[in-house]
């Protein structure tokens, strides 16, 4: 009975995951082709969807912990799956950042072409969308690896720090929008570290292993 409750739930952190990272990805999207509709749907129509998600994922939890007080591996699961469910949450809330940013630019001259943000934000898609992979395949390998994956987006957001500095103190009137430029950098370096948190609940669930701060090495 529990196993089978287990299995619905995964089900169900499964299909809020793609929601999450359909809206990362509309985010991006909607700020390259400054389409304001699309990101209007993402503050106003998927942000509330993936709320209710987190809210009954919780709910059902909870549920499973009182109802069968679970030991080993199956408490581990599902204190993987509240962990995600609050880490998936977090991870819509900074795309909702991304498109409020991305609606305030859509009518600006940017102070640089977009090229960097769109490469930062591909690696942070593959490295969520893989985090989600790892949880579905069990695959600790896959999950540490992303872990790994971590400074690439850490070198990508310094790099874009320094060039948005450099336009801010050669010209007052680039502040603005050089702040939001580096809001959305900001929210999409978020999401890697929020991808590698899932990736620890991934490795602990499976092998009992905790890899806080991403202590990698084999126990």
């Amino acid at each position: 009975m529990l196993e089978e409750k287990i299995s619905e739930l995964k089900k169900k952190l499964v299909d809020y995951a793609c929601l999450v990272v359909s809206i990362v990805e509309k985010s991006i999207k909607g700020l390259v082709n400054k389409n304001t509709e699309l990101l209007t749907g993402i503050i106003e129509e998927d942000e509330p969807k993936a709320n209710d998600f987190e809210l009954e994922l919780d709910e059902i939890c909870v549920t499973l912990i009182v109802k069968f007080q679970p030991r080993a591996i199956d408490l581990r699961t599902i204190l993987m799956i509240l962990k995600m469910n609050n880490d998936l949450e977090r991870i819509a809330d900074h795309a909702v950042n991304i498109s409020q940013s991305a609606l305030y630019l859509i009518d600006i001259r940017l102070v640089k072409p977009l090229i960097e943000i769109p490469r930062m934000a591909e690696e942070v898609i593959k490295m969520l969308n893989d985090s989600i992979d790892s949880f579905i395949g069990k695959n600790p390998k896959l999950a540490k690896s992303i872990c790994e994956r971590d400074s690439v987006v850490d070198a990508l957001r310094d790099q874009i720090l320094r060039e948005l500095i450099t336009y801010m103190i050669s010209d007052a009137t680039t502040i603005e929008n050089s702040l939001h430029l580096f809001n959305i950098t900001k929210n999409l370096e978020r999401i890697a570290d929020l991808s590698t948190n899932i990736c620890e609940e991934v490795i602990f669930a499976v092998d009992g292993r905790i890899i806080k701060h991403h202590n990698l090495t084999s126990p």
